[in-house]
């Protein structure tokens, strides 16, 4: 697929908390769906990742028991001076499977490249 855009969907409607570290190894909080927009929007930026992962608000599915839910779409990258667009390459969701994963950062290192091991 090569590089990859992400645009993750976060469902604001959502009640509910997932515990789960920011960061591996980072001690896990406790994070309701506001929060795990605000952390991301904060890793993002802290990775410089703007122009390739960005965060929307909308149904993330997962709508029959407490959330937080996360869905992320994957795109192409553009080629220079080219538009982005909004057709996805691929999905994946984390309804109800926050809680299992090693940290809220692995939504993004586990979606942006094609190599596993990056």
């Amino acid at each position: 697929m090569g590089p990859r855009r992400l645009v993750i969907t976060v469902c604001p409607r959502e009640p509910g908390v997932v515990s789960i570290p920011l960061r591996p190894g980072g001690p896990p909080e406790r994070l309701d769906a506001a929060a795990i927009v605000r952390e991301l929007r904060g890793l993002v930026a802290e990775r410089s990742l703007g122009d390739r992962v960005s965060l929307v608000e909308g149904c993330a599915g997962g709508c029959g028991r407490p959330g937080p839910n996360v869905g992320v779409t994957l795109h192409s990258v553009p080629r220079p001076g080219e538009r982005p667009d909004h057709v996805a390459l691929g999905w994946k969701t984390y309804v109800y499977s926050l809680g299992s994963l090693p940290s809220l950062a692995t939504i993004v290192d586990e979606n942006l490249t094609d190599d596993p091991a990056a």
